[in-house]
């Protein structure tokens, strides 16, 4: 029997294994139903013992898209319209001073060579998560424009193509930073153009390939423009890459924008997105996606203040000093330095996109909070995230339980119409909303 064969059996017998239990087993055994994980938001989330696995369980949401009609639902007091539809996996968006908006649409870099069957599947899940319209065509920004305000816009250009794999987006001056999967690149800009044809030139390299497991790369300037803090997410769920290929990752960057020169200013976030400015406090806020295969409810995803120099446990711990079984040799040096973030998500729910809502489009309600876009579980049996919540803030800080804003991204089947990924605040304070297998980024507004 050969490598192939070999493999096609390993993933086989996966397979037949998730039919039988309705996901991948676990070691110990087969469950009809995952726990409850409505305990674990807030800052004191429920955590139960590690469960570890021998192949990772796996539910993966077949995707159907959205029909002519459809659209996602929204909570009371406000309406939801499509913003552009037929795009190739919108992922980030973000909104340029003089209203126009960018759309990255982007689709993962080739992967290093498979070697084990874990791989295999992981790789079909991936195919999963990402089908649903093809690829030619992304790796490219689109330019959306709304000349005269009616939430339709009259202007859809590409803003700059060829791009490699691309996710998060910066305008400081007249210069745009867009951070590919292996390096931050520069553009000028003038504004009101709808296309930028000059030649990028690297500002700093970035972690990429080969392996390149956590290819987004969030991106956010300073207020004063100086700095930029980029998103590098591990190469692996819990190092088992080896550590060598964990060099400089899981890890949020600071970067001179003047020089290039780059520093890691916070570390043990193993796939940090969304970074964004809260705008009561002024403090580097991020989601992170946690590590899996230690059971439905653990890890929790979370999102957090990113302090300087801090180290938040990855892969060593997690939610502070609770130490992950299966990462040899320990640190318990590390572990001692691990600070738990300040507010759990829920697990498995992969958080995306972060926008803090400053706006007057929406109801009194949201002022001051932060719109999170989860993309949703793909290792668990009851489906989890799938939506994007609201997170009240007060004084700074997280004040109560995520509210459920945009839902319906799973139809009564559980197949994906779509997958919100980023969000982002258009200049009319409207919600928009990346939605990367239904291809369409949605506008919610407050309803008339």
């Amino acid at each position: 029997m050969n490598a192939l064969q070999v493999s096609n059996t390993h993933i086989r017998r996966a397979l037949g294994f998730g039919l039988l239990c309705g996901s991948l087993l676990a070691l110990p055994a087969c469950s009809n139903d995952d726990p409850d994980p409505s305990g674990q938001v807030g800052p004191n989330p429920t955590l139960p013992e590690p469960t570890q696995y021998l192949v990772p369980p796996m539910h993966v949401a077949s995707v159907v898209g959205w029909k002519q009609d459809e659209k996602p639902t929204v909570a009371k007091g406000l309406q939801i319209q499509a913003f552009a539809k037929g795009l190739k996996h919108p992922r980030s968006l973000y909104t340029l001073p003089n209203g126009d908006v960018l759309v990255v649409e982007s689709v993962a870099p080739p992967g290093a060579a498979i070697k084990r069957p874990k791989d295999l599947i992981m790789g079909w899940i991936e195919s999963m998560a990402t089908s649903g319209g093809g690829t030619e065509g992304s790796n490219r920004i689109t330019l959306l424009r709304d000349t005269n305000g009616d939430g339709v816009p009259d202007v859809q250009d590409v803003f700059l193509d060829h791009l490699n794999s691309p996710f998060g987006v910066a305008l400081v001056g007249n210069d745009v930073y867009v951070a590919d999967t292996d390096a931050i690149v520069r553009y000028p800009y003038t504004s009101g153009e709808t296309k930028i044809t000059a030649p990028g030139t690297v500002l700093t390299p970035l972690p990429g390939g080969p392996i390149d497991h956590h290819w987004t790369k969030s991106l956010v300037a300073s207020p004063d423009g100086s700095l930029l803090y980029v998103g590098v997410g591990s190469n692996s769920n819990i190092t088992e890459n080896g550590i060598q290929a964990e060099k400089d990752r899981a890890a949020i960057w600071e970067v001179d924008r003047a020089t290039g020169r780059s520093r890691i200013f916070a570390s043990g976030l193993r796939n940090p997105n969304g970074l964004s400015w809260e705008p009561q406090s002024g403090a580097l806020w991020a989601v992170i996606n946690e590590r899996d295969e230690l059971g439905p409810n653990l890890v929790p995803d979370y999102m957090t203040s990113v302090k300087d120099g801090a180290f938040y446990g990855w892969p060593y711990s997690y939610y502070g000093q609770h130490v992950d079984p299966r990462v040899m040799p320990r640190r318990p040096d590390l572990v001692a330095k691990a600070i738990p973030p300040d507010y759990a998500l829920s697990s498995h729910v992969a958080p995306l996109g972060l926008a803090f809502y400053t706006g007057t489009n929406l109801p009194e309600f949201y002022r001051n909070g932060a719109f999170v876009g989860e993309h949703g579980s793909w290792n668990r049996k009851r489906f989890n995230g799938y939506k994007v919540v609201f997170i009240p803030f007060n004084g700074g800080h997280p004040d109560g339980k995520p509210q459920d804003v945009v839902t319906g991204f799973l139809d009564n089947d559980n197949k994906a119409h779509g997958r919100p990924v980023g969000v982002a605040v258009d200049k009319a304070g409207a919600l928009l909303i990346a939605d990367d297998v239904g291809n369409t980024v949605w506008r919610v507004t407050a309803a008339r």
